[in-house]
């Protein structure tokens, strides 16, 4: 199998350690390599990928749209989200797929089940961005009683909106003023800006976090995000970013193998992998 990842930068992504997981899981042999290109070579890497004949490839920031103009196809979940992360070589057709929502939600399930019980619960949803789209789009999906959008741009709210096809779920658009004054109603909140990455910087403050209340934030570098520590402190459950990363890279695997691979035995290593390069 030959497998790879395209973006930028990607030099110290753990996908190429994840996937060699897999592949042993199943005890199938294969490659995984990174693909890093500069947007202005983005086309002129395409063609060198087509010459490769993979098996599939991952594909992240900043071309998970830009690489839809270059498929022959999309599944229903990646058409409705506008963005690809996973491409599968379907007997020399590329066809695009997006797993970064239904790993995000399975993630979720797993760690907090409770959150399911019932289609009475409301989510927040920070950002507005790339990332926020699968995952905004998949919890709508699942009729959740409110998947809200705060954002610091409105145009950009409004756009992820449209995502919303769900006749049950609602959504409204706050500043992150307005989200900061009712976070007390919300059963959810996922953080999906790259701000967790910097440890001195807040996107919200959680003065009116509730007790209980689950925080996600999908950065995994660190493992427990500033954001994630404070809503800790203040008796949140917390989830962890990567815990989605793991998930949508086995359905990924799984989208180009057709094999059911599990994510528990690589958990504790894969920890410590991210503490180590951090």
């Amino acid at each position: 199998m030959k497998l790879g990842l395209v973006g930028n930068p990607i030099k110290h992504s753990l996908s190429p350690w994840i996937h060699k997981q897999f592949l042993q899981q199943v005890k199938q042999q294969g490659d995984y390599h990174l693909f890093e290109t500069e947007e202005n070579q983005f086309i002129a890497t395409v063609a060198q990928l087509k010459q490769k004949e993979l098996t599939g490839f991952n594909i992240t920031v900043p071309f998970k749209q830009k690489i839809i103009a270059h498929l022959d196809g999309l599944d229903a979940n990646a058409e409705q989200i506008g963005a690809v992360n996973t491409v599968v070589n379907e007997n020399g057709r590329w066809i695009g797929y997006n797993t970064d929502g239904l790993g995000y939600l399975e993630a979720l399930m797993d760690a907090y089940s409770f959150l399911f019980s019932d289609n009475q619960k409301r989510v927040l949803v920070i950002g507005a961005g790339g990332a926020a789209r699968g995952i905004f789009y998949t919890l709508c999906q699942h009729k959740f009683q409110t998947v809200d959008i705060a954002n610091r741009t409105m145009n950009k709210a409004m756009e992820l909106k449209l995502l919303n096809k769900s006749k049950v779920t609602k959504t409204t658009c706050l500043s992150f003023e307005e989200a900061e004054k009712q976070l007390g109603q919300y059963d959810l909140i996922v953080q999906t800006t790259s701000v967790g990455m910097n440890e001195d910087k807040k996107v919200l403050a959680l003065d009116q976090l509730t007790k209980d209340t689950v925080v996600s934030d999908i950065v995994y570098q660190p493992l427990i995000t500033t954001f994630l520590a404070e809503a800790q402190k203040r008796g949140a459950y917390i989830h962890q970013g990567h815990m989605m990363l793991l998930y949508q890279a086995k359905l990924a695997f799984q989208n180009w193998t057709n094999r059911e691979v599990n994510v528990f035995p690589l958990l504790e290593d894969f920890e410590q992998r991210i503490k180590k390069d951090g």
